[in-house]
């Protein structure tokens, strides 16, 4: 077997399988190791050794002791460091901060496998075993956490994850491009606080230039009303221009995103050789996170809806970066009868483009909120064709979209309404209008109901056509900034009158850098910048019983 046929090591004894007497690179995860391109920490160890170097995973480690964190010795180059898949908190704790029961990327779904805030904790244990080596920051945590921010467990601003951690620079969004500069900057001799123009990074920086944009001082965005403006100037001008904060007593500097992926540079990272299941460590032990996506395919990146209590676009942007055909149909050889999902953050987006190429000059936070922009080129079409091809494979014999759509982009669109109605959707259908107050919808940069009521009707109609049974399972958000207990006795008599009956309601969490998080701690209708209502938990419970 060879060395790309393997997983990447977690233990000496691996690399020595391998011939590896020291690693270039450590990278360090709060989830289970999972090699699958659905995982992070996954996909970077993978770029990582595709671009030459020799890299290793110490996965879930014991923060009470330091005996995983010495695990692999020292790195030549640096420690790689990232909380997994999801914000620790978020994984940790519900919107009433009642403690989880369990973890979706912990083996057998155990919960306390991770640390709270485990970016810190991480690298505060890396600053103490390995003085000096230099440590990358990354993942979701990371990524939404990179400037001065609202935390929802704490209930105050905090400094960014850069400045609290002392690592030595952040990468944001998807890191393939700049985890590979950095690796290379580094391995010619580079001392790391040299690296100050990688896209996609946030650093330190000694001083700006004259015509540099500040954002507002991290301890000012304590007051409501800069933090409004912190995010309004934010929210305009991170994906073209260079910004700087000062943060922590010292100066950030957030770089603007690196570019997209181009579909030969996206296929040839879905190439690499992932194993596609967890590491042999867990001995077979059950990965919740795993068996959800076993069987599903990721499409594209990037959702360009813009939905305000989204992180989707400060995360991986608003771009769509699309698999080739070819690709797609190379991995679902290695599937067995049934694609469970096939898709992306939103799955009818795949193939779209802009006509302006996704201009940096472009303010619009949606392409399609208040209302679809002309320039968006939208392609039902090309996935209705892959979806054809992938169905002759022999291999496969169902092919499901689970990860949802955009209904309002789906509608007119009578081809690919008819298609889901009578192949694609495993008789459910994942929608999310959200609430049925257009009022409220337009503070969470969702369109009108009507759009989800013109598409139910335009659904069911090729539903009885095909003969089939089918349902719409709507996703509901209570508790947003700006709701009131009226407006959840309109949606509970929304929902009679067009007797849907919701078997889970989601409560709104402040989740770090979204626009709802902001509306949240300012109470200021982040379009307006008028004072809204913002409800108590108490109230929160009771619009969740008036819709349950």
């Amino acid at each position: 077997m060879t060395v790309k046929q393997q997983f990447l090591p977690t233990s000496r004894s691996e690399m020595k399988a391998l011939g590896f007497n020291q690693l270039d690179i450590i990278l360090i995860s709060g989830d289970a190791y999972i090699d699958h391109p659905s995982f992070g920490t996954a996909i970077v160890g993978r770029v990582l050794q595709a671009a030459g170097y020799r890299v290793g995973i110490i996965p879930q480690p014991d923060w009470t002791q330091d005996e995983d964190f010495l695990a692999l010795g020292t790195p030549r180059l640096f420690f790689g460091i990232s909380a997994g898949n999801m914000d620790s908190l978020v994984n940790h704790y519900t919107a009433q901060r009642k403690r989880r029961n369990n973890d979706a990327y912990s083996p057998k779904g155990e919960i306390g496998h991770r640390p709270d805030r485990a970016s810190l904790i991480y690298c505060n244990i890396i600053k103490r075993l390995f003085k000096g080596k230099p440590i990358v920051l990354g993942g979701i945590e990371a990524s939404l956490r990179r400037i001065a921010h609202y935390d929802f467990w704490q209930d105050k601003i905090r400094n960014s994850i850069l400045s609290d951690s002392k690592a030595d620079i952040l990468v944001y969004g998807m890191a393939e491009k700049a985890i590979v500069d950095i690796a290379k900057a580094l391995d010619k001799g580079k001392d790391i606080k040299e690296l100050q123009d990688i896209p996609g990074t946030v650093c330190y920086a000694q001083e700006a230039p004259e015509e540099a944009l500040y954002l507002p001082p991290s301890e000012a965005c304590k007051d409501k009303t800069t933090f409004y403006q912190m995010n309004k100037v934010f929210f305009s001008e991170h994906q073209s221009r260079t910004l700087y904060q000062m943060n922590g007593g010292r100066l950030l500097k957030h770089n603007p995103p690196a570019a997209e992926l181009s579909p030969k540079e996206l296929d040839a990272i879905y190439a690499l050789p992932f194993q596609y299941a967890p590491h042999p460590r867990y001995q077979g032990q059950r990965i919740p996170a795993f068996e959800q996506i076993r069987n599903s395919i990721t499409s594209h990146r990037g959702c360009y809806g813009g939905c305000h209590f989204c992180a989707i676009y400060a995360h991986q942007g608003r771009k769509i970066q699309s698999r080739s055909f070819a690709s797609i149909i190379r991995e679902a050889r290695g599937i067995r009868k049934t694609i469970s999902d096939l898709g992306g953050p939103t799955a009818n987006m795949y193939g779209s483009y802009c006509k302006l190429g996704w201009a940096n000059s472009c303010k619009r936070q949606s392409c399609l909120f208040p209302t679809i922009c002309p320039n968006l080129v939208m392609d039902h079409a090309s996935q209705l064709k892959l979806l054809a091809e992938l169905e002759k494979l022999p291999n496969i014999r169902h092919i499901f979209i689970a990860s949802g759509i955009r209904h309002d982009m789906a509608l007119g669109h009578e081809g690919y309404i008819s298609a889901l109605a009578s192949k694609y959707t495993g008789g459910r259908l994942k929608l999310a209008p959200e609430h049925s107050s257009d009022k409220v919808l337009r503070l969470m940069g969702k369109p009108s109901i009507k759009c989800y009521e013109d598409f139910s009707k335009e659904y069911f109609k090729a539903v009885k056509k095909s003969g089939l049974k089918r349902q719409i399972v709507p996703y509901i958000i209570i508790g947003h900034p700006g709701t009131t207990l009226q407006d959840a006795k309109d949606l509970q008599s929304w929902l009679k009158t067009n007797k849907i009956e919701v078997e889970q309601v989601q409560e709104f969490t402040p989740t770090p850098m979204t626009i709802s998080s902001c509306m949240y701690y300012t109470g200021l209708d982040f379009e307006t910048g008028k004072p809204i209502h913002i409800p108590s938990p108490g109230e929160v419970r009771r619009q969740k019983l008036l819709i349950m």
